[in-house]
C-alpha cells in the first residue's frame, strides 16, 4: 500500500507543473499548424509507413517534436495522480480532478491520431484544440483546489448568488468566443497543410461572429466590475482575476484586429492563441475565485510555475461535496 507522505505545498507545485505542460503542448500544436507541418507525419502512432520516429524533413521533425511532448504531458499528469495518492492528507476532490486529466490526455491522444488519419479535417482540428481547453480548465481547478486548507470550509452564506450566475455567464461567453475563434481558424489560411479541407465559411462572417462574442464577454466583465465595486467581499475575491482578465482581453483585442487587417501573419496568430489560452485560464480562475474567500487559500508556493503562480493568489474552489 502506498505511504502518503507528500506535503500539500509540494503537491501544489506538482499541479502547477501539470498546468504548465498542458499549456505548452497547446502552443507547440499551434506551431505545427502555422508551419504547415500537420501532415509531416502522415500516419499514427508511427510517423509514417517505414519509421516510428522520423525527423528527416522540417515538417516531420516539427510534428514529431509535438508528438513526443505528449510524453512530457503524460509525465506531468501521472505525477498529479500519484501525488494526489501520496499527499498527506489524501483528498478525494484532488484525486478525482487528477484522474480527469488522465481521461483528457487519453482522449487527446486518440483524437490526435484521428486528426491525422482524416487529413486534418477542420472539425477534428477544432475538437483537438477545444479538448485542450477543457484540460487546461481541469488543471486550473486542480491547482486552485490544491491551495485550499484540508478542512475546505464552505463559502460564507452572504455570497451573492447573482454574482455567481454572472461569472458563469462570463465563462459561457468566453467559451463561445473560443469556439467561434476555432471556426475562424478552420476557415482561414493556417490549416496545418496547404492541401487540407477548410470550412466553407466566408472569413469576414466568421470573424464578425467571433468579434460579437468577444464584445459580449467584455461587456459582461465590465458589468461585473461595476456591480462589485461597492461589495467588499466580492471585490476582494475578484480583484486579481478581474484585473488579469481585462489586461489580457485588451491585448487580445489589439492582436486580433492587427492580425485581421495584416492578412493574418503566423507570428500574430501564435500570440493570439497563446493569449486565448491565458484568457481562458483566467476566466476559470474568475469563477473559482468567487467561490472561495481569498483568506482561506494557502499562500503561493515558490516552486509553482509562472501561470500557476499567477493563479495561486486568489483562487481556490470550495468543495461542496
Amino acid at each position: 500500500m502506498l505511504r502518503r507522505r507528500l506535503s500539500p505545498a509540494r503537491y501544489r507545485a506538482i499541479t502547477a507543473g501539470a498546468l504548465a505542460v498542458l499549456c505548452l503542448i497547446v502552443l507547440t500544436g499551434v506551431l505545427v499548424r502555422l508551419t504547415g507541418s500537420g501532415l509531416g507525419c502522415d500516419d499514427w502512432p508511427a510517423c509514417n509507413d517505414t519509421n516510428l520516429i522520423d525527423v528527416s524533413s522540417k515538417h516531420a521533425a516539427i510534428e514529431q517534436v509535438n508528438r513526443l511532448l505528449t510524453g512530457l504531458v503524460s509525465i506531468g499528469v501521472i505525477a498529479a495522480v500519484l501525488g494526489a495518492l501520496l499527499r498527506e492528507p489524501r483528498r478525494r476532490d484532488l484525486t478525482l480532478l487528477s484522474l480527469g486529466l488522465v481521461i483528457g490526455v487519453i482522449g487527446q491522444i486518440v483524437l490526435g491520431g484521428i486528426t491525422v488519419l482524416v487529413d486534418l479535417h477542420p472539425a477534428a482540428v477544432q475538437g483537438h484544440f477545444l479538448l485542450s481547453m477543457v484540460l487546461v480548465a481541469n488543471a486550473v481547478v486542480l491547482h486552485l483546489r490544491a491551495g485550499l486548507p484540508d478542512d475546505r470550509p464552505r463559502p460564507p452564506r452572504s455570497t451573492d448568488r447573482s454574482h455567481l450566475v454572472h461569472v458563469w455567464a462570463i465563462l459561457a461567453a468566453t467559451a463561445t468566443t473560443l469556439v467561434l475563434g476555432t471556426i475562424v481558424t478552420g476557415a482561414g489560411p493556417h490549416a496545418g497543410d496547404e492541401d487540407v479541407q477548410r470550412y466553407g465559411i466566408a472569413i469576414p462572417d466568421a470573424v464578425r461572429a467571433h468579434s460579437i462574442a468577444v464584445w459580449v464577454s467584455v461587456a459582461l466583465v465590465a458589468l461585473l466590475g461595476y456591480r462589485v465595486r461597492h461589495t467588499s467581499e466580492a471585490r476582494r475575491r475578484l480583484e486579481h482575476p478581474l484585473t488579469a482578465w481585462i489586461f489580457i482581453a485588451i491585448a487580445q483585442g489589439a492582436v486580433g484586429y492587427i492580425q485581421y487587417f495584416s492578412d493574418v501573419p503566423a507570428p500574430l496568430v501564435f500570440v493570439h492563441v497563446a493569449g486565448a489560452t491565458a484568457l481562458w485560464a483566467v476566466t476559470v480562475w474568475l469563477v473559482v475565485a468567487l467561490m472561495t474567500d481569498p483568506a482561506e487559500a494557502s499562500p503561493p508556493t515558490p516552486a509553482a510555475g509562472s501561470l500557476g503562480e499567477a493563479l495561486d493568489e486568489r483562487g481556490a474552489l470550495v468543495d461542496h461535496g
